[in-house]
């Protein structure tokens, strides 16, 4: 039989029987349910906080130190890009300016790799860090790219370099004949005395006065293209084809050591001093082409001569005075 549970009823003055009705039964239950799903709950949690198998303690490990490492090489990337680009402003900015060519576009360098339907395949698996992994990827191929288009470029840059090379040797930058003390340069460019004429005339080279036989030197590299006794006054001449629009002619000579289509190097004697053809003394008549036009050969002086040496034969190349032929 059930206990009876009283309580006083101060207005009575007497114990009352305690009624329980079926409602308050049912709360009671409810709450009962309730709290207990609660502590249940917080149980569970706390002990998957706190009490791990061995597996799930060694995947938690694992996947720290994968993630650790994906920041490493995220950084190591980073600095890669980083001297990538270091590279290519000096290749735009240096090396392309020296040798004359047009920077890389900046399109070209950031050539796209395309998006993340290139890694479908990857994305299928199900991987569940595949943004992470689509991202690097990503990262790695535009990286890939950029590098191939610099080793290019730098391809480009030893290509030119070569050329370059071989243009510097072609062209003309010495004096044709020895002149160390700067006294054999006896008539400039320019507007001078006719030798024979008597009249202003223009002179498109200059003479260099020295003794019969005195030997004459290629400025540049080149190929013979004439070695022949000239009709026009010039009597014994040599001209010398030396590429990248440069022409050299040399005349009066004595005699020649060369003939045409003979390859010339820089300093190569190819003849000797004379005075032939129309010419008041022994002396080399020497000219300078640059795309069929006259330039003035001195300033083609400068491999040999000091900047103050320079300074001098421009002084004495100036000077008014009669040439002689």
């Amino acid at each position: 039989m059930a206990r009876l549970k009283y309580y006083y009823d101060p207005e009575t003055c007497k114990y009352e029987v305690i009624k329980t009705k079926p409602a308050d039964i049912v709360l009671n239950l409810l709450g009962f349910l309730t709290l207990s799903i609660i502590l249940s709950i917080g149980l569970t949690f706390l002990y998957g906080q706190y009490y791990k198998t061995n597996q799930e303690i060694a995947l938690q490990k694992e996947n720290e130190e994968l993630l650790l490492h994906y920041e490493l090489l995220n950084k190591q990337i980073t600095e890669v890009n980083s001297v990538l680009e270091s590279l290519q402003k000096r290749d735009d900015n240096v090396y392309r300016v020296i040798f004359e060519a047009d920077p890389i576009p900046a399109s070209v360098r950031a050539m796209g790799t395309g998006g993340s339907d290139k890694y479908k395949a990857l994305l299928k698996k199900g991987l569940k860090q595949e943004d992470l992994i689509a991202s690097t990827m990503q990262k790695i191929d535009n990286l890939k790219k950029k590098m191939y288009v610099q080793t290019k470029s730098y391809d480009e840059i030893i290509q030119l370099v070569k050329n370059k090379s071989k243009m510097l040797a072609s062209i003309p930058a010495i004096q044709p004949i020895d002149n160390k003390q700067l006294t054999r340069l006896s008539s400039g460019f320019g507007i001078r005395m006719h030798p024979i004429y008597k009249v202003a005339q223009f002179h498109p080279g200059v003479d260099f006065a020295a003794p019969n036989g005195t030997p004459i030197y290629a400025t540049g590299d080149g190929v013979v293209t004439e070695a022949k006794f000239n009709s026009g006054g010039y009597g014994n001449a040599v001209k010398i084809s030396h590429g990248y629009g440069y022409e050299t002619f040399y005349a009066h000579m004595s005699s020649f050591k060369v003939k045409e289509g003979q390859k010339i190097k820089r300093g190569e004697c190819i003849g000797y001093v004379g005075s032939t053809g129309f010419s008041t003394a022994p002396h080399l008549h020497y000219e300078v082409f640059y795309n069929g036009e006259h330039v003035n050969p001195v300033y083609f002086f400068f491999n040999d001569l000091s900047p103050e040496e320079y300074q001098r034969i421009l002084e004495l190349a100036s000077m008014e005075n009669q040439s002689l032929s």
